[in-house]
C-alpha cells in the first residue's frame, strides 16, 4: 500500500518561509520522481518542484531562486523549502510520486503521476 502524507502548510505573512514535509510509505523515494503540486480554486493544477531518484531537481520558473526540493532517503522523505513566498503562492499543495525513476520535463500538471498525497494548505497574505 502505497501513501504519501504532506504536512507544514501553514499561514504566512508575504517574505515568510515555510518547509512542507512528504513522508512516503510503500515506494522507496529513490527509486522514483517525486512532485510538489499546488491547486488554487478556479486555477488549473501546476507543478511546483520535482525531484527524481536520481537527485535532479525541476522548478517552476517562479519558484526558481527561492524554493528547495530535497530529499531524505533514510526518512523516506522529500522536503520543500519555500523562501520569500508570496500571496500567488498560496494553494493546495499536494505531494505525488511517478513511478520512474527520472522526471518529466517540464514538470507539468500532474498526468504522469501515479499516487498522490491529501495535500497541505499554504495561506500567503500580503
Amino acid at each position: 500500500q502505497v501513501s504519501l502524507a504532506e504536512s507544514g502548510g501553514d499561514s504566512v505573512q508575504a517574505g515568510g518561509s515555510l518547509k512542507l514535509s512528504c513522508v512516503a510509505s510503500g515506494i522507496r523515494i529513490h527509486f522514483a520522481c517525486i512532485i510538489w503540486f499546488r491547486q488554487v480554486p478556479g486555477k488549473g493544477r501546476e507543478g511546483v518542484a520535482s525531484v527524481g531518484g536520481d537527485g535532479n531537481t525541476d522548478y517552476l520558473d517562479s519558484a526558481k531562486g527561492r524554493f528547495t526540493i530535497s530529499q531524505d532517503i533514510f526518512k523516506n522523505t522529500v522536503y520543500l523549502q519555500m523562501n520569500g513566498l508570496k500571496p500567488e503562492d498560496t494553494g493546495m499543495y499536494y505531494c505525488a510520486a511517478d513511478l520512474h525513476l527520472n522526471c518529466l520535463n517540464p514538470i507539468g500538471t500532474g498526468a504522469q503521476a501515479d499516487y498522490w498525497g491529501q495535500g497541505t494548505q499554504v495561506t500567503v497574505s500580503s
